[in-house]
């Protein structure tokens, strides 16, 4: 099984869209998923028209089991279930801390859905901190959206840094830009920078469009409501590649 998280540090970048998008064609290449909704905000959980409730709480799923287990969803696509949130998920991290091993409580959570799913998207909510080292941990790759403003680009910055400093290996964090406009100059300035500021920076792009907007309407993935659209085909350039970094050598659909 492998473990793919979509974190960033910073609010607002386009981290859940992403999470929804990829664990959607994931699963209409054929690989068995499983989307972890970790936000309170529950908008994986909406995008895919679920309700927003686990079986138990936070501390539940902090603990593992057949709590967690009970939880997980069908959606309406093949290949793919969620793990969904609710508002209890606020206090995780203090559940995480009220147990032993609180830096690798994710990874022992998450430990038997390997019999189940190829592949488990997480979808986390913005921070640093003990949620983030949990994430770090249990993660094969973490993919962090970053907008081309300078704002993005130094909380990404605070995150090379916090991993480096914890420990954590290099090559774990792969960037892509997200949310780019590109009739900005200052926009299409920073995203040519990117990849000479940043390790790890894959060429795919997720431009700024309505049709990104439009999920929360939807509730669907822009690949299943607008797979014409230029959002449909940067979200399947960034599944090739990330596919590409977990199972090297195996050619995505």
């Amino acid at each position: 099984m492998a473990v793919l998280a979509v974190f960033s540090n910073k609010g607002g970048v386009g981290k859940t869209a992403a999470a929804v998008n990829l664990a959607y064609l994931a699963g209409l290449a054929g690989v068995r998923t499983l989307l972890c909704d970790l936000d309170s905000q529950c908008s994986a959980t909406f995008y895919f028209n679920v309700t927003p409730e686990l079986k138990g709480s936070a501390r539940s799923f902090a603990k593992g089991g057949k709590a967690v287990l009970r939880s997980i969803q069908p959606t309406a696509y093949d290949n793919l279930d969620i793990l969904p949130a609710d508002i209890s998920h606020r206090n995780l991290v203090l559940a995480f801390e009220e147990l032993k091993h609180s830096k690798r409580r994710l990874a022992e959570v998450l430990e038997p859905l390997q019999e189940r799913y190829a592949l488990l998207v997480l979808d986390c909510p913005p921070t640093i901190g003990l949620l983030a080292d949990n994430v770090l941990n249990a993660a094969d790759r973490l993919l962090t959206p970053l907008v081309p403003t300078t704002l993005s680009f130094e909380a990404h910055r605070q995150l090379l840094a916090f991993a480096r400093e914890d420990g954590h290996r290099e090559g774990l964090i792969l960037g892509f830009l997200s949310m780019v406009d590109r009739r900005k100059k200052l926009q299409r300035d920073l995203a040519a920078a990117a990849a000479t500021q940043f390790p790890g920076m894959l060429a795919a792009a997720i431009p700024y469009t309505a049709h990104v907007e439009r999920m929360g309407i939807a509730r669907e993935p822009v690949p299943a409501f607008a797979p014409r659209s230029e959002a449909a085909r940067a979200y399947q350039d960034l599944w090739t590649e990330v596919a590409a970094h977990l199972w090297p050598g195996r050619a995505a659909r």
